[in-house]
């Protein structure tokens, strides 16, 4: 809770507090997903759209999926392709990401139109949907509490049953899992489940939503259980090829990689096909087959054989022309999987055809920007792989992953200052993103703003407790600081634990001639130069081989630094 002290009704003693709107009832159970969001972007949106329509179209992602109710008034200026194509047709299911992306539209969104010094109040948090929940969790960290106090109350009434009927509850699971809610889709699918007739038409639909969402949250067990229900419920070869492609799915995609099982995913992916190449319409059998293969692609790909995966996608690709102008979405994956091979195969030119025939297909989806900017990056086609990453940024809500790799680019061009904004705003968006707080804390002690990498180097700690960068990073903090027998016990724990990483040889090797020893001084940084050579490595070394005595070697590392 944070905000002024109020009672459960909303009702302040002082008369200090301004609450933007009613106290709202977070309970997921009457409205579902975005509860909370919906609310406040109903009070919010109106206004808004009278004092810039542009920053209202700028989040009309974030806006038209937390509330839909204002689809009327926001009208979709960015839209994938997904949108406009049938049911069957719509095969991605968003990341978990998702959700967090649209929590920071959102917060941006109101922080820029919410009235300074109000308070908004929430009451049934403790039963709000998880979208809500993340959303409250953004807002009261991006939005200061002197802009807008959040209150928030775990209890609240209890509100009705869920009396939907199953036609309800399933355009409620379908639009749900088209958005990215996968924990609405596993509670409202199960109760779809209980309220439909298993093997009918009907619960399979609820079915194969709800085990894939439950695969998705990493509900690994339950997800089989609803697979194996569906296969015990029905004699149809689809539904059959259909769980088999799920259960493969589950072992070949686990979230803890030890967990996977690639030889049951292959038993199970076999079984799809089989049943797939007997699928009698020719069209079905054209799609799933080529589905499936692709899956099979991922298995072949993860146990080493990428030219075995890239057979299958091709095969996949010359099935999907028996399907026309329908299924591009299915088409655009196939494309941008052959992408991801042809690349890991060196062939880079086919690689980047490929992902610029996956973009055509959908301009409006941001992952395969990402995918071709780093394969434009490694190519050292600087301007391109910048176009290719801020393409991705305007594609959709806010996307970390864009500006993380955004500022690679500009740390590699000498663009510090532009490297540490976009790492401000990688941390910002998520404050969970180590590599975020290693980068930053690097650049930060180069240029000697010490107390800023201090900051990092602790954040960074507390996610990770003894990741060598950072210790490193500590270690060259200490040393400037003068504090060396930290700096030594910092520095010697990471190359413990990374003894391949540079810049803790070079770091040590720093420390040691401080602390008078240039003859190990010159053997730690000898090995960060055999790991790395990098300028200011190389000038070290000349500083301590001088002290040494040892002027040609001295003179020979200072021409190597220029």
């Amino acid at each position: 809770m944070r905000g002024a002290p109020l009672d459960p009704t909303g009702h302040d003693p002082t008369g200090a507090v301004r609450p933007l709107m009613p106290m709202i009832d977070g309970h997921r159970r009457p409205h579902g997903p975005y509860t909370v969001a919906s609310a406040v972007l109903h009070r919010l949106v109106p206004e808004a759209l009278e004092r810039s329509q542009e920053l209202v179209a700028a989040h009309d992602i974030e806006i038209r999926a937390a509330a839909p109710g204002l689809g009327d008034l926001v009208v979709a200026r960015r839209q994938t392709v997904d949108a406009r194509l049938p049911d069957e047709e719509r095969i991605l299911v968003p990341a978990l990401r998702r959700t967090s992306r649209l929590a920071n539209g959102i917060t941006e969104f109101v922080r820029e139109v919410v009235p300074p010094g109000t308070t908004l109040m929430v009451c049934n948090g403790a039963q709000a949907d998880p979208t809500d929940v993340e959303l409250l969790d953004v807002m009261m960290r991006r939005i200061p509490p002197e802009a807008l106090a959040i209150v928030v109350y775990s209890g609240g009434p209890e509100p009705p049953e869920d009396r939907r009927g199953a036609e309800e509850l399933w355009q409620a699971v379908d639009r749900c899992l088209r958005e990215g809610f996968l924990h609405a889709v596993a509670e409202l699918g199960a109760r779809g489940l209980a309220r439909t007739e298993p093997g009918g038409e009907l619960w399979w639909r609820f079915a194969q939503r709800t085990a894939t969402a439950l695969g998705g949250l990493g509900r690994v067990a339950e997800a089989r259980r609803v697979w194996r229900q569906a296969r015990r419920s029905s004699q149809d070869p689809a539904v059959h090829a259909a769980c088999a492609y799920g259960m493969a799915m589950l072992d070949a995609r686990h979230h803890a990689p030890a967990r996977r099982d690639l030889a049951m995913a292959r038993e199970w992916i076999n079984t799809a096909i089989a049943i797939s190449t007997l699928l009698p319409d020719p069209y079905d059998r054209a799609f799933k087959l080529g589905f499936d293969r692709n899956g099979l692609a991922l298995v072949e790909l993860r146990e080493g054989r990428p030219k075995a995966a890239l057979e299958l996608v091709d095969s996949a690709l010359e099935l999907a022309v028996q399907l026309g102008e329908r299924h591009p979405v299915h088409r655009m994956v196939l494309r941008a999987n052959r992408a991801r091979l042809l690349a890991a195969l060196g062939r880079t030119k086919e690689a980047l055809d490929d992902y610029g025939a996956a973009i055509a297909i959908d301009p409006g989806f941001p992952d395969y920007y990402l995918d071709r900017g780093n394969l434009l990056a490694r190519l050292g086609n600087q301007e391109e792989a910048l176009a290719d990453y801020e393409s991705a940024m305007r594609a959709g809500p806010p996307l970390p992953e864009a500006h993380y790799n955004r500022a690679e680019l500009r740390i590699a061009g000498g663009d510090l200052d532009g490297a540490l904004a976009d790492l401000g705003r990688v941390i910002d968006l998520d404050p969970s993103c180590l590599d975020a707080y290693i980068n930053r804390a690097g650049l930060l002690a180069g240029l000697e703003r010490d107390e800023e990498a201090w900051r990092d180097v602790r954040a960074g700690l507390a996610l990770a407790p003894g990741n060598p960068h950072l210790l490193a990073v500590l270690g060259q903090l200490e040393t400037a600081a003068g504090r060396l027998a930290e700096a030594r016990r910092a520095l010697d724990r990471a190359i413990e634990a990374a003894p391949g990483l540079a810049s803790a040889w070079g770091n040590r090797g720093v420390l040691r001639f401080e602390a008078g020893d240039p003859e190990g001084a010159v053997e730690d940084l000898s090995q960060a130069i055999g790991l790395e050579p990098q300028p200011d490595l190389y000038a070290n070394r000349a500083v301590a081989l001088r002290t040494l005595g040892r002027d040609a070697e001295a003179d020979a590392d200072e021409e190597r630094a220029r």
